[in-house]
């Protein structure tokens, strides 16, 4: 077990609240304040093993706030519900280190945070996108080591994404904000692949492509591909958003990386398995005109061997949801989830969460997973 130190805020509170993790801004502590919670911080930077958490949850706790690097499962909601605990929430929105089988079974709501990551990460994949494809990384190193003699027609020549085919896996949210800022940044024609049709995405591009020929210029396209392989052969540049289960473990192998152009560009930003990424490494050795961005990685905090040795991969430390707008709209979320559900709320549970983030919050939490199975309340107008 690990020895962590933890800070105290709000020390006559009643209600005992354990956080794994040191979460930035205010609103958050005020919201468990608000309901009169004693909130324990880890204040260390690593992350917890499940003995340490188990130790911190004590014989008395009525919430806690963890982290997607924590396996949350049957051994900490069991110790949750057994020190009388009645609320989690994971300061994330996706919830792949989440046993929420496990936490039902122990009557335990458990919350997540959506609606603020959605324009942050999708920016960050765009980061990357034009990192990859531009070698960003690949001249910055070389200018930094003192290589640069001057300007050269040859020198990191790149790939020009500008009327080309983008490829979306998942067009949720996250993946229609990207595919909808490439389609109006840079006249990309959109290629994406869901298991639902992304009836808003289309619709955009239909309005856009109106747009852009008002004015004399070509339109951009948006259909569904009914497969990966189909999206895989046509895309000039592919970007990952799918979640994380068993059907999309390593749904970018070996194979299908074969069926990508030569000088393609494969982005993450979703989850690092999603990738088998030691044959990524073996595909962007064997292809260097193949290029990737990442920022998610299979084993985290580790890579693959070779991985950080491949000039044509930029990679970057899960940090696409890194703004302090995000970040602490994160934590207002899943503070305010547990806030509400030992206030004996009802579960808000709608897309629009913006009126948790400033003004008077709703009576409710914002985002509960799994609500109707432990029989927490919708909140209705």
């Amino acid at each position: 077990m690990q020895r962590k130190e933890w800070r105290v805020f709000n020390p006559n509170g009643t209600k005992r609240v354990i956080v794994t993790k040191e979460l930035p801004g205010q609103r958050w502590l005020d919201a468990l304040e608000a309901a009169d919670c004693r909130v324990e911080i880890c204040s260390s930077g690593a992350a917890l093993d499940v003995d340490t958490i188990q130790a911190a949850i004590g014989t008395q706790c009525d919430g806690a706030i963890g982290q997607l690097t924590e396996p949350w499962g049957e051994v900490l909601f069991a110790a949750l519900r057994a020190a009388g605990g009645t609320a989690y929430s994971n300061y994330a929105v996706g919830y792949n280190n989440v046993d929420l089988d496990a936490a039902t079974e122990y009557r335990i709501p458990v919350g997540n945070t959506p609606g603020v990551l959605t324009e942050t990460t999708a920016e960050m994949a765009v980061a990357l996108t034009f990192a990859a494809a531009r070698r960003v990384g690949e001249a910055e190193r070389f200018l930094r080591a003192g290589l640069f003699d001057g300007w050269l027609p040859t020198l990191f020549l790149g790939n020009l994404l500008w009327r080309g085919t983008l490829g979306v896996i998942g067009a949720g949210r996250i993946g229609s904000a990207y595919a909808r800022m490439m389609i109006e940044g840079h006249k990309m024609n959109v290629v994406y692949f869901d298991l639902f049709p992304a009836d808003q995405l289309e619709a955009f591009a239909d309005a856009y492509s109106t747009f852009l020929e008002s004015r004399g210029d070509p339109p951009v396209s948006c259909r569904r591909a009914d497969t990966v392989e189909e999206l895989l052969e046509v895309a000039d540049c592919v970007s990952v958003h799918t979640v994380l289960d068993d059907s999309t473990h390593h749904l970018i192998n070996g194979s299908r990386l074969k069926l990508m152009k030569e000088n393609a560009v494969l982005i993450n930003t979703s989850r690092g398995p999603v990738i088998d990424e030691a044959a990524l490494v073996e595909h962007c050795k064997a292809h260097p005109e193949f290029r990737a961005g990442l920022d998610v990685f299979e084993d985290e905090p580790d890579l693959s061997p070779g991985l950080a040795d491949l000039e044509n991969v930029v990679i970057v430390p899960h940090i696409a949801s890194a703004t302090s707008w995000t970040r602490q709209g994160m934590a207002t979320l899943a503070g305010s989830n547990v806030a509400a559900l030992l206030s004996g709320y009802p579960a808000w549970n709608r897309p629009d969460i913006s009126s948790f983030l400033e003004g008077e919050s709703p009576k409710a939490a914002p985002s509960i997973l799994n609500a109707e199975e432990v029989g927490i309340a919708i909140f209705q107008d």
